[in-house]
């Protein structure tokens, strides 16, 4: 079984991206199921309905979001969709999803999504118990388990790698949007890779207009950021290869296009 994980859709020229090259990829690399992190898909703040329902067309089975998941008003009209997930240590009885389990070719997959706490200026609870109850609670129930950790500081993230090793089939990190070289297949069997990078405009500060970042950086005034309208674009993620009798992971490849 082959899973493609996407990285940070940024903006009108990520989800453009996403349609045009999605349906490629799925057919050329043999995907069975698709997971892409959202939360920056609408100007670079959020997702709304339209672009939800775009990336499901393209191909894309389960949404996962971040710090900016509440950026557009219009999450609150899809947020019970069970292909929509919010993180998981958001405080109790926020609406929506923080996992979902999902049907791929008479497997079970589970997909959670979690966001750290150092530098992310979100009000959350801790990702590591958290993780410990949604695994303890789906172990049984799932062949697969895939964990979206939206962080900020790679230690927190690689610590959570090791935190999960043998747990959970693969553990991924989105946030930062420069993908990391540290794809690895852990000691008790976890795939780990720190970052997989954006989809989006590629010249650019992370997706967002170079001149503003830079007058935020030079001045330290306030700048309101925007997405890079840079016509060239790029794809980020990986592709987990995946037992189909032990449902182990046995190779990640990072992906860039």
């Amino acid at each position: 079984m082959n899973i493609l994980i996407i990285g940070d859709i940024v903006g009108t020229i990520g989800v453009n991206k996403i349609k045009k090259e999605l349906p490629h990829i799925i057919k050329e690399k043999e995907i069975d199921f698709v997971i892409a992190n959202g939360e920056n898909s609408s100007d670079g703040m959020g997702i709304t309905s339209k672009i939800f329902k775009e990336l499901l067309l393209s191909g894309v089975n389960v949404v996962t979001m971040g710090n900016h998941t509440w950026g557009k008003k219009d999450i609150f009209n899809i947020i019970d969709n069970k292909q929509l997930l919010r993180p998981a240590n958001y405080p109790k009885d926020v609406v929506g999803n923080g996992y979902g389990i999902y049907n791929c070719n008479n497997k079970k997959i589970a997909v959670i999504n979690l966001i750290g706490r150092v530098d992310m200026n979100v009000l959350s609870e801790n990702p590591f118990i958290k993780a410990d109850e949604i695994v303890n609670k789906i172990k049984d129930d799932v062949d697969i388990i895939i964990v979206d950790f939206h962080a900020e500081a790679t230690a927190e993230k690689i610590a959570m790698g090791y935190y999960l090793d043998g747990r959970v089939t693969c553990i991924f990190g989105t946030h930062t949007h420069v993908a990391t070289a540290d794809e690895t297949i852990l000691e008790k069997g976890t795939a780990y890779i720190t970052d997989i990078g954006m989809t989006g405009p590629k010249k650019s500060v992370i997706g967002m207009d170079i001149e503003a970042s830079i007058k935020r950086f030079v001045t330290t005034l306030p700048e309101r950021y925007k997405v890079s309208q840079e016509n060239e674009d790029i794809l980020n993620g990986c592709i987990i290869k995946i037992n189909s009798e032990s449902c182990r992971a046995e190779k990640i490849d990072r992906i860039k296009l």
